[in-house]
């Protein structure tokens, strides 16, 4: 962290989060078109930094100045998609049902329903995306459109960046004349600093993108509070990817051509990575290897977005490779030089990878891990051992896929996108996307942290019950019947 910026104290925190809780009272208020404007203004006052908030972000994160455009293009199409979504109002999953007091046996009494916003949100900044999962992020982006204030812990890795972010929310705050603290801004290194945003008394949620270990942490501050709170942790994944016999010997150059450019990928920095290659053994699985290891061996590396990265990968990279068993290792040609990441991939038999749970681990890196199966069962046995993923790829012609029936209905427990004939790496910012899946690698498997049914981490259904129309959220009332809403062909329809 630069060292022009100070570190809350645990009593400083305690008073932003109850300036967050006010906030939150007030923002309650407003209308949806309201938050609309601001959620609007707050993208408007980011693209007006121009081109000096790209290029601190990439002095901060050794990302080219190509991908920081794209992520601040998707950082601000965010904000106004949440601005779409209240304008448009469905979200909130309004549904009356009206009074039937001639009911027999027992009358009805009118019920409607409604989602409401939790209250005050922590948000912690990821280290790989500066833009689109830190200060004015999905989190952010998804929390303020669900009527919720934001309180923001920057990545230290990139703390500049957020003050610059930081400093557009707070125009945008004042020229859409919203409550003060609506959104606020802490830096901090330390666990403590983190532990008091989760375990202050007004924190209502917490969204978190990073490592196993600090999201476990937040979630088990969040248990340790008197009233415990939601954690969504968004907290990596190996991503297996499946490549079946028939593809394998009718298209592995074009297979290895995909994976190389999608295992090596902004330098392996993506939670989609494809970490974890599976196979049955064969000529199709030994040829498709050699031409990805090609692939890798000419791929250049590359910086990674700090030293603290680099030194993980380096460390958890040489672990794996050091294991009993662990052949074939292919890595870049160049030699890779300060906090430069050299590609790498490794062979794996089935069996040794069932019996060794650290080759389960995540390599936050270019990296992968090919394990090759005996027979299709071995293959579904080793997927069956994988923990919880963001996602799982299988790549099959018909021919595989009306022969892998069994395979096949295995993947959606496995994680919460199921790819065909594609690559994990890049996540479509929609509503039909999913980022999040089971355990480990979400900590709440029913909710994404893509999308607009992002939203949803931070609300909760509230039923009104005989309530007089005047005194009901506008959703709600008599003369504004929303009921129920779906998604058809892309147009919300009754």
């Amino acid at each position: 962290m630069a060292n022009n910026f100070k570190e809350e104290s645990i009593e400083e925190i305690n008073i932003i989060m109850q300036q967050s809780q006010s906030a939150f009272e007030a923002y309650q208020k407003t209308s949806a078109e309201q938050k609309a404007l601001f959620l609007e203004a707050i993208a408007n006052e980011i693209e007006a930094i121009g081109d000096a908030l790209l290029q601190k972000a990439s002095e901060e994160t050794n990302l080219p100045l190509p991908r920081l455009t794209g992520e601040r293009a998707r950082t601000t199409g965010q904000l106004r998609m949440f601005a779409g979504m209240l304008r448009e109002g469905s979200w909130v999953e309004a549904s009356i049902d009206t009074a039937l007091p001639d009911r027999k046996p027992l009358p009805r009494p009118d019920l409607r329903k409604m989602l409401v916003p939790l209250g005050p949100v922590v948000v912690f900044g990821a280290s790989n995306f500066p833009f689109a999962y830190s200060t004015a992020g999905g989190d952010t982006a998804s929390a303020l459109g669900a009527g919720c204030s934001v309180v923001v812990k920057a990545h230290p890795a990139h703390a500049e960046t957020s003050e610059m972010v930081y400093q557009a929310i707070k125009k945008a705050i004042a020229s859409s004349n919203m409550p003060e603290h609506v959104f606020q801004h802490v830096h901090g290194t330390s666990f403590e600093s983190g532990k008091a945003l989760v375990k202050a008394d007004d924190t209502a949620a917490v969204g978190f993108t990073g490592s196993t270990v600090g999201g476990l942490a937040l979630l088990q501050y969040s248990s340790e509070r008197k009233k415990p709170i939601p954690v969504f942790s968004e907290m990596g994944s190996i991503n297996p990817v499946i490549f079946l016999p028939d593809t394998l010997n009718k298209n592995a150059a074009d297979l290895a051509a995909q994976y190389a450019g999608s295992i090596t990928l902004g330098v392996g920095q993506f939670c989609t990575n494809p970490g974890l290659m599976l196979a049955v053994e064969g000529e199709g699985l030994d040829n498709f290897y050699k031409l990805l290891g090609n692939g890798i061996e000419d791929i250049k590396p590359a910086k990674m977005l700090h030293a603290g990265i680099h030194s993980a990968y380096e460390k958890k990279s040489h672990a794996a490779l050091e294991q009993s068993g662990v052949t074939g290792v292919v890595k870049s040609a160049t030699e890779a030089v300060d906090i430069e990441a050299q590609p790498t991939i490794a062979l794996v038999s089935a069996e040794t990878f069932l019996e060794n749970h650290l080759l389960h681990e995540e390599v936050f890196g270019p990296y992968s891990l090919m394990v090759s199966c005996k027979n299709e069962q071995e293959l579904i046995k080793v997927l069956k051992s994988v923990s919880g993923q963001l996602t799982t790829t299988v790549m099959g012609t018909d021919d595989d896929f009306a022969g892998h029936s069994s395979l096949l209905q295995l993947l959606p427990s496995i994680a919460g996108r199921v790819l065909f004939n594609g690559v994990p790496t890049g996540v479509e910012v929609c509503a039909s996307m999913v980022h999040g899946g089971p355990f480990p690698a979400t900590t709440d498997s029913r909710f994404t942290a893509v999308g607009i049914n992002a939203a949803k981490r931070w609300v909760r259904p509230v039923c009104y019950q005989n309530c007089p129309d005047a005194l009901l959220p506008l959703p709600l009332q008599q003369a504004n019947p929303t009921n129920i809403w779906r998604l058809f062909d892309g147009e919300w329809k009754k």
